[in-house]
């Protein structure tokens, strides 16, 4: 008599492990059926995170799509040394895409405000670089439980010809089964990590050790209160308001972003551990420090029908 093979059932999977299973079949199932797929790569936690599982789903090979970085030229310095080093270490290849009409009219967050800053710089750019390249399906890092508009997006979310979102008319999914066809000129951005919250996210880069970059874990900090927001002045490109000096300050970054529209929160949170439990007892939101949520008459769900990540 010999012993049953053990096999684990999905029963026996845990948490994190489910999770990581639902995105590699997500990942996998959109580099078998899309003509040219991408990814996102943002620099931030979800982008790492995700980036980790396409290398898991094609480990030993590197994954079959390139990575898309939509630079804005506004980002943490920390962030862009990151990306450099990533895009080194895991040896895909990585198309960084800058809207240099926006650049030659001097647009910034400072001269033009948030607003006007993303859609040029981000929404405008992201929309260029997936139409020059050709890209039928975009992968991006966004979560359900970030933000109302996200909250409405399928894990295949359909896009025009001119990349926009129609919350109204998209596709049903039906517990693992997902309908990738489009007609040509249109794309799907696919978000492998909808049904992960921002625990799951800390918990998954701890139990992999996924490298991230440092502006996540509590540090001494150049910053300037203002709107009541924590600025960290990360550049000689910030204009100081009169009265405005910038103080060191124990800060860390729950969100990254453009520098100048993306707040700080004050923390001891130095280690890996210490953001989890941070995370385990926050009462807000991570995106409560991105301005931009708070642009008036811009909400994020008109800024993705117009094309936004």
């Amino acid at each position: 008599m010999t012993a049953s093979p053990v096999t684990r059932t999905s029963s026996a999977l845990s948490h994190l492990e489910l999770l990581e299973a639902e995105a590699i079949h997500i990942i996998r199932e959109v580099a078998a059926t899309a003509e040219n797929p991408v990814m996102l790569y943002s620099i931030g936690k979800d982008s790492g995170v995700m980036l980790h599982l396409a290398r898991k789903a094609f480990y030993p090979s590197p994954p079959p799509f390139p990575l898309l970085h939509v630079d804005t030229t506004w980002k943490f310095k920390a962030m862009y040394e990151f990306r450099d080093w990533i895009a080194r270490e895991v040896g895909m290849e990585l198309i960084v895409h800058i809207n240099e009409e926006g650049v030659a009219q001097g647009v910034s967050p400072f001269t033009h405000g948030s607003k006007v800053h993303i859609d040029i710089m981000k929404t405008q750019a992201l929309k260029q670089a997936l139409s020059k390249h050709g890209f039928d399906a975009a992968f991006g890092g966004a979560r359900r439980d970030e933000e109302r508009s996200r909250a409405k997006e399928r894990i295949f979310s359909f896009r025009d010809r001119n990349h926009g979102w129609d919350p109204k008319n998209q596709r049903p999914e039906l517990w693992n089964l997902y309908n990738g066809r489009v007609h040509k000129g249109e794309s799907i951005r696919v978000f492998p990590l909808s049904n992960w919250t921002e625990l799951d996210i800390w918990q998954y880069i701890h139990a992999e050790s996924i490298p991230m970059v440092p502006l996540y874990f509590a540090a001494e900090r150049p910053v300037v209160e203002r709107d009541g927001m924590l600025i960290m002045v990360d550049d000689e490109r910030m204009p100081l308001e009169p009265g405005e000096r910038p103080v060191e300050r124990m800060v860390r970054f729950r969100s990254l972003g453009c520098y100048p529209l993306t707040g700080a929160v004050e923390s001891s949170a130095t280690t890996l551990l210490e953001v989890i439990e941070e995370t385990i007892h926050v009462k807000h939101s991570e995106r409560q420090g991105r301005s931009i949520d708070r642009d008036p008459g811009a909400s994020m769900e008109e800024k993705k029908r117009q094309g936004y990540f």
